[in-house]
């Protein structure tokens, strides 16, 4: 049984892995600076949900771990370059999308479809083929066949890494939306400050 699975793990095993993920987490990465983006474009809510939503791709990468497909995966780079250049693409529609959209004014500013805000942060994290090399080669290591079944043990340390970056992407998103509501003073400077945070992104990816 799970719980057993849980009980079976050494707690200064569990501690070095928590604090393991919250060390990578807390280095800001393409995930922090897109729900950040998304926080100066949409304001704090939107740069919450957008950390939320990348929390939800991290759980798809978890759970392509545990199926096994992550290592299919990996051992086809055409296959993690696919991923990398839609991923890319993406970036780069959003980069354009914000650069046009025009200038948001009194109470509309800040305002975004949750569904929207969260949709693309799960697609900035789940068409990043980092996450995928990332998830495979830091949660095996803390695993013991001795334990029960790897993809168990995967589902949940996966948990762990997940909600504690969650929490970290989403309070990156709060701070960048409330920072950059104050400071930036139009919303169409909102919006292009998102984009050349957008094009980076999508350059970056495409360079690694």
């Amino acid at each position: 049984m799970m719980l057993d699975l849980v009980r079976s793990f050494p707690i200064e095993q569990l501690v070095a892995f928590t604090a393991g993920g919250l060390v990578v987490n807390l280095v800001p990465g393409q995930d922090v600076f897109f729900a950040s983006a998304c926080g100066v474009q949409g304001g704090p809510r939107a740069g919450a949900l957008a950390g939320l939503g990348v929390g939800l791709g991290v759980v798809w990468h978890v759970c392509l771990a545990a199926l096994g497909l992550s290592a299919v995966i990996a051992a086809h780079p055409e296959a993690l370059s696919a991923i990398k250049w839609i991923g890319a693409g993406y970036l780069a529609w959003l980069a354009v999308k914000s650069w046009r959209a025009g200038p948001a004014h009194g109470s509309s500013r800040g305002v975004v479809a949750p569904w929207k805000a969260i949709g693309r942060g799960f697609l900035s994290n789940a068409l990043n083929p980092k996450p995928v090399l990332f998830v495979l080669a830091f949660l095996p290591q803390f695993t013991d066949p001795a334990r029960g079944p790897i993809w168990q043990q995967i589902l949940f340390l996966g948990g762990i890494f997940t909600f504690t970056g969650t929490i970290v992407t989403m309070a990156y998103g709060v701070a960048a939306g409330w920072v950059g509501h104050r400071v930036v003073a139009s919303g169409r400077g909102l919006n292009r400050t998102a984009s050349f945070v957008y094009a980076a992104l999508a350059a970056k990816l495409v360079a690694e």
